[in-house]
């Protein structure tokens, strides 16, 4: 009866150890849940926000400070024409003929500005983002691929 026993425990130890590593794995869950959000199979995602600071300076260089980063997480490269990236207040900026390689970024900046491969403009001539906007990032179809 005591090997009985003894088997039980280990059993038991094995299963909340097993129930331990799949609290464990909670987060890489939500990750899914978020890839999700974003449309399943899209690698490309809003890396970063570096809003505007508060005040009244519109100089060319202070918008250009302010940007939105986007990435392609994936190997291949991606077309984003027809792409777009808006915030709450309905400012919109859509991306041209505009392709970006594999485990790149590019950042979207507010004012105005020669593009490149890693840096376009939206030409605008106030700010767009602060601490309280949400970026949404949208495929040409218009769904919501990150925000």
């Amino acid at each position: 009866m005591s090997a009985s026993l003894t088997t039980r425990r280990f059993v038991a130890a094995f299963l909340a150890a097993g129930a331990l590593v799949g609290a464990a794995a909670l987060p890489a869950s939500a990750d899914d849940d978020r890839r999700e959000h974003r449309g399943g199979q899209s690698s490309v995602v809003i890396s970063d926000v570096q809003y505007g600071t508060a005040g009244r300076d519109r100089s060319a260089r202070a918008l250009n400070r302010e940007w939105v980063e986007v990435k392609n997480t994936g190997r291949r490269s991606v077309n984003l024409r027809g792409f777009t990236l808006t915030d709450r207040q309905g400012n919109r900026y859509r991306f041209a003929d505009f392709r970006l390689d594999g485990r790149s970024s590019v950042k979207v900046h507010t004012g105005q500005g020669r593009d490149t491969r890693h840096d376009v403009y939206q030409d605008r001539r106030h700010q767009i983002w602060d601490e309280r906007d949400t970026a949404t990032l949208r495929d040409n179809r218009g769904n919501v691929i990150d925000t």
